[in-house]
């Protein structure tokens, strides 16, 4: 049985943890209102950009432009958003594993465009390229970051270096439920808005109608499609960060609740061994007493 000078330097230590892990939560908490406030502010506009432009690319026929066709390179570029910090449950180790383990993207075929270190860091112990490290933007993320990263991207599509494009990052469900996901954002699929529009209600004529476009279909798609890459990132930045401070607020308030149970449980054994201790001393003196006598 431990003594209860190490029992004691325990739980101080437990309880100075304790006191870190609730700090932590209290931050994240604060974090988590403002994160949710603008991830809930942004999603709309995210929503009906991604529909506009997949709505729009079903009705467009056959357009002949470079983002609507996979290109001939094998490369394929993945941004993969994650955290700068640790202590945040499974956010990140979610969004590596899809990455790693559940996209279908084989690592040599893979070229990462970081958002977080550990992301980053994760990744290239696994030997994946890191192509460009945006690590910093996690810190306060922006609409002209995700434009710069876009603007990148999108480059390394035109000059055929990436095939194709993806998107890793985390849905901000609730406090407690995050998602992480995949998607596609070039070449743009015009199907899969169509699809789930078509599930949801039946055909009309608005919806047969053959898009016109004003000026000329490939100008109006130079300047459509960026914009629409970069709103769909910056939606995924803010879905990010809403979604690593629940993660973090969950996982501290459970490290809190395992540092109070042991402190508890700590208590209780203290309490014992200095009882015991007090009872063999009374045995001690009793026992010289009786000797004496």
């Amino acid at each position: 049985m431990a003594s209860m000078r190490d029992i004691k330097r325990r739980k101080e230590s437990i309880q100075s943890t304790g006191q870190i892990t609730k700090a932590m939560k209290l931050v994240s908490t604060v974090k988590l209102q403002k994160a949710k406030g603008r991830a809930e502010n942004a999603k709309p506009y995210f929503n009906h950009m991604y529909e506009a432009v997949t709505s729009m690319l079903a009705k467009s026929g056959s357009i002949s432009h470079p983002y609507l066709k996979p290109g001939t390179s094998k490369q394929k570029a993945v941004i993969v958003i994650t955290s700068n910090r640790g202590l945040a449950g499974g956010y990140n180790s979610n969004i590596i594993k899809l990455v790693t383990d559940g996209s279908g993207i084989l690592k040599e075929d893979a070229v990462i465009y970081a958002l977080g270190r550990k992301g980053r860091d994760a990744l290239q112990r696994r030997g994946y390229k890191i192509k460009a490290d945006y690590s910093e933007v996690m810190n306060e993320p922006l609409y002209a970051d995700a434009a710069r990263l876009g603007a990148q991207v999108l480059e390394a599509f035109a000059k055929n270096e990436v095939g194709e494009i993806y998107l890793a990052y985390t849905i901000f469900k609730n406090t407690v439920t995050q998602i992480p996901k995949l998607v596609k954002l070039l070449p743009v699929d015009p199907t899969m808005g169509q699809q789930e529009k078509e599930q949801e209600s039946k055909h009309t004529v608005d919806d047969l109608t053959l898009m016109n476009y004003e000026p000329e279909a490939e100008e109006a798609l130079d300047v459509i499609i960026p914009k629409y890459m970069n709103s769909i990132i910056y939606g995924a930045l803010m879905e990010a960060v809403a979604s690593e401070n629940g993660a973090r607020m969950q996982a501290m308030d459970s490290a809190t609740s395992n540092a109070e149970e042991m402190i508890a449980d700590l208590s209780l054994s203290y309490n014992r061994a200095r009882q015991g201790a007090i009872t063999q001393e009374l045995t001690e003196i009793v026992a010289g007493a009786s000797a004496i006598n």
